[in-house]
């Protein structure tokens, strides 16, 4: 990997997912996000076991930035399920990043750029495009075998207990590619326990560009706030009463 570059994160405000997207996506870079659908939610908290304070973990998809196509979008490679009226996409495959736009949908997004060159940009599509279109499965049995793991630290180096063939799912898919390339973006994690959250906190020399907003408060959090102000609101009261 190019030695110019060093681990460093910026912070991005301001801008909507599309600006951001089409301001740092480059080909070659990995994206992450973090949505709130139930899928997402439990990848977080599966992630909690990789804290010491176990935090939820912020990532629960990562994927590969493709480039500009004569569409004059911007399209990614990635492992994932997709549902469509009557059309199920289920592995490895092409999408346009305008699935990323929708900021209630996806609240988090990074772009990760290594810095690579135009022999490792090719080499990491080539590889990609090779595994859609030889329809690469996304295995929802190795992300539950994956799930184990984080339980079980001491299983994390070893073959995912529900490995299977020509299938991987997202994060474990990036490692995938870029150990073609003799990079390790979490060495000690056997290649088929990665979650994105490992991707996020690699060590291999990178720059981050990190868009994160609030998360939408829960009806939890709602019902804690009025009953916060109902408190205050009862405590002035009793004061302009003692005051009186």
């Amino acid at each position: 990997m190019p030695d110019a570059i060093q681990n460093e994160t910026v912070r991005v405000s301001g801008l909507s997912n599309r600006e951001f997207l089409q301001t740092y996506a480059r080909p070659g870079r990995v994206g992450l996000s973090g949505g709130f659908g139930l899928v997402d939610k439990a990848i977080c908290r599966a992630q909690r076991h990789l804290d010491e304070e176990e935090r939820w973990g912020a990532w629960s998809h990562a994927f590969i930035f493709q480039g500009v196509r004569h569409d004059g979008h911007h399209w990614i490679i990635e492992s994932n399920l997709q549902f469509h009226h009557k059309h199920i996409q289920l592995g490895v495959q092409e999408n346009r990043t305008s699935k990323y736009e929708d900021e209630k949908s996806y609240p988090v997004l990074a772009v990760l750029d290594f810095g690579l060159n135009e022999e490792q940009i090719a080499a990491l599509l080539r590889e990609g495009l090779e595994l859609v279109a030889t329809r690469a499965r996304y295995s929802l049995r190795e992300l539950f075998g994956t799930l184990i793991a984080l339980r079980h630290p001491e299983l994390r180096r070893r073959d995912n207990l529900l490995a299977q063939d020509r299938s991987m799912y997202c994060s474990a898919f990036v490692q995938h590619l870029f150990r073609k390339m003799g990079v390790e973006l979490a060495p000690g994690v056997n290649g088929k326990n990665t979650t994105p959250q490992d991707v996020f906190r690699t060590a291999v020399p990178h720059v981050s560009y990190l868009l994160q907003r609030r998360e939408p408060r829960t009806s939890l959090d709602q019902l804690k706030i009025r009953v916060r102000k109902s408190v205050r609101t009862q405590i002035r009261g009793l004061r302009k009463a003692v005051k009186s």
